[in-house]
């Protein structure tokens, strides 16, 4: 046999993973290969691979009797949508996906050329985790790629999607990046699985109900999004990507915009007049920006805050909104949780904030006292505190309390506030604010009842609008609701060229 078959039939062999009836057995799986995923996911004829001939090396347990080229994992690197992004795909077809010593050395060697020339890394895991059979081998693999996600968060975007199992320390790559996607049905993740759990803890429970899309889409918010099935995982890998840049010092594209009449006429009547009555939050966003830009991160997951991308004139924004058609939109240790890690990584990687802001306060209650709404406060406080990139809040209606300032007010470094008409900035609602002030009159009175809403009136009109706060420059400027998209448009542009530094230190310590 000459040199040139003897390469065709390793490369073919590379390409057939664990053999066609692994592959059809995926398939009966409704799942993808991981070469079927990643032509999907790459621009047609663009990836180019590495170490499609690797092998494992291990001798023990029979181990060196069985060999496939690429050793369970596909990586190299391609583009996507014309962008240089790196790649692994894990291959479940061949030995489960389980990560050997040389499986974890090509995801580490793209990961340290993703490091090098500033592009993303997207990693598709379907893996059933160490290889047993190569002991701590396997284990110092996995502690090799958690060090890299490390070294390069906050400086490359950083993606999972969880393709099938996902268990053990496998959990924590995808943890330390940016953003996990999960397969409904077909993924799951948990550091210890069903039998552990049961023998440990008398608990009996299945995989999907211990670590399942649902179960961390809206339980734990694990998961960032979730799909119905690997076409449309990785759909939403290329539409995340899109707002993305490259890596932080670069800034996310923008997309060809032609400005026109950018008043937005239903704006006006989506506040209810009522200061207690719902609404949703996402209708104001849809009012504010670029037709069908939005892209929400986190669904299901603490509704009470809603967070996603979107586009104003083509350029990449964050937007943090408070919800108050759940929970009246109050922050809770969840919610916190969930806006500080997006803020955080908005400001990574150069991308504006917007905040949208109709916040009662904090959700009272020993629930949250004792699971440590101060210290999870303090991280949607902290991120805001922290960020550098052009930050914009607009109050809707209700900025009560400590909750006002936690929401990107002007004294943490807000650039720029504006406020509707319909706005309440004030330490507490009208009714608990008379309550307590009045408190003396209102218990003299002939009739408490009337007295109380008649200083409850008097209190709502000297401090249930923006009027205080803009006499004193928190805001910046009271803004009618149509013209909420041309002030926004303006701004960012105003602060395009931003340029604000902190003080010179190893790191913050952040409240974790």
């Amino acid at each position: 046999m000459n040199k040139r078959n003897i390469l065709t039939q390793k490369l073919a062999a590379a390409k057939l993973g664990g053999g066609q009836h692994r592959i059809d057995a995926q398939h009966t799986k409704k799942k993808l290969t991981a070469r079927e995923r990643l032509d999907l996911l790459l621009d047609r004829n663009s990836f180019e691979e590495i170490g499609a001939l690797v092998k494992h090396r291990s001798t023990d347990f029979g181990m060196e009797e069985m060999h496939y080229p690429g050793d369970g994992v596909v990586t190299g690197y391609g583009t996507i949508h014309g962008r240089l992004v790196y790649v692994f795909s894990q291959d479940f077809t061949v030995f489960g996906g389980s990560l050997s010593e040389t499986h974890a050395e090509k995801i580490c060697k793209i990961m340290d050329m993703a490091m090098r020339n500033g592009a993303p890394v997207i990693g598709l895991n379907d893996s059933g985790g160490a290889r047993i059979q190569e002991g701590v081998v396997s284990l110092g693999g996995y502690a090799d790629i958690f060090y890299r996600n490390t070294l390069a968060s906050g400086v490359i975007p950083q993606l999972s999607a969880i393709m099938g199992p996902c268990a053990g320390g496998a959990v924590y790559s995808p943890a330390i990046t940016d953003f996990i996607l999960m397969v409904e049905d077909t993924s799951y993740m948990f550091v210890t699985g069903p039998n552990v759990v049961k023998t440990v803890t008398n608990e009996e429970v299945s995989s999907e109900d211990l670590g399942g899309a649902s179960v961390h889409s809206e339980k734990s918010g694990v998961a960032h999004l979730t799909a119905a099935n690997d076409l449309e995982a990785i759909e939403d890998i290329k539409t995340l990507l899109s707002y993305m840049p490259q890596n932080c010092e670069e800034k996310a594209p923008r997309i060809a915009y032609e400005l026109g009449d950018e008043i937005r006429h239903e704006l006006e009547k989506i506040v209810p007049d009522s200061a207690n009555q719902p609404y949703d939050m996402r209708d104001v966003i849809q009012g504010i920006i670029d037709r069908e830009s939005f892209f929400e991160i986190h669904t299901n997951f603490a509704p009470n805050i809603v967070v996603g991308f979107a586009r104003l004139a083509g350029r990449s924004i964050g937007i943090i909104a408070n919800q108050p058609a759940y929970l009246a939109g109050v922050l809770d240790v969840q919610s916190s949780q969930k806006g500080a890690r997006f803020v955080r990584f908005c400001d990574c990687f150069n991308i504006p904030l917007l905040v949208l802001e109709d916040v009662p306060g904090f959700l009272p209650g020993t629930d949250q006292e004792w699971n440590a709404i101060i210290t999870n406060g303090a991280k949607l406080l902290y991120a805001f505190s922290e960020a550098t990139v052009p930050r914009i809040t607009v109050i809707t209606r209700k900025a009560y309390g400590g909750a006002y300032d936690v929401m990107n007010s002007k004294h943490i470094g807000a650039d720029l506030n504006f406020a509707w008409p319909s706005a309440e900035i004030a330490v507490m609602g009208a009714k608990g604010a008379a309550e307590i002030i009045f408190k003396g009159e209102i218990s003299a009175a002939a009739d408490p009842a009337a007295a109380l809403l008649e200083k409850e009136k008097e209190y709502a009109e000297i401090f249930a609008n923006p009027y205080r706060a803009a006499e004193r420059g928190f805001v910046d400027e009271v803004i009618l609701p149509e013209e909420t998209r041309v002030k926004l448009i303006k701004a960012y542009a105003m602060l395009e060229n931003k340029v604000a530094t902190l003080p010179k230190k190893k790191h913050g310590n952040i409240p974790l």
